[in-house]
């Protein structure tokens, strides 16, 4: 890692958790969309990435905006839905 907590290849790792016991760590990049970032998600997963809702309190994560803009970074929790 490097000192600023990103990945040295500029790759950030977030952690989802389902609340059913599953906790997936995906390793992306800031600037990827949500609905990059559920391929990713679904690829580990085995579930459709249309079938994955992922959000933080009561926000729902649209697929086209990008986890930068979220301000998603390093580490983060998101709690992951199965629609």
């Amino acid at each position: 890692r490097a000192a600023a907590g990103q990945w040295l290849d500029g790759m950030i790792e977030v952690v989802c958790n389902d609340r059913l016991g599953k906790k997936v760590r995906v390793k992306c990049n800031a600037d990827d969309t949500v609905g990059d970032f559920k391929k990713l998600l679904a690829a580990q997963t085995g579930t459709r990435p249309e079938k994955l809702r992922l959000q933080k309190w009561h926000t729902v994560y649209k697929d086209h905006i990008t986890l930068e803009d979220y301000e998603i970074h390093d580490g983060m929790n998101l709690e992951l839905y199965y629609n």
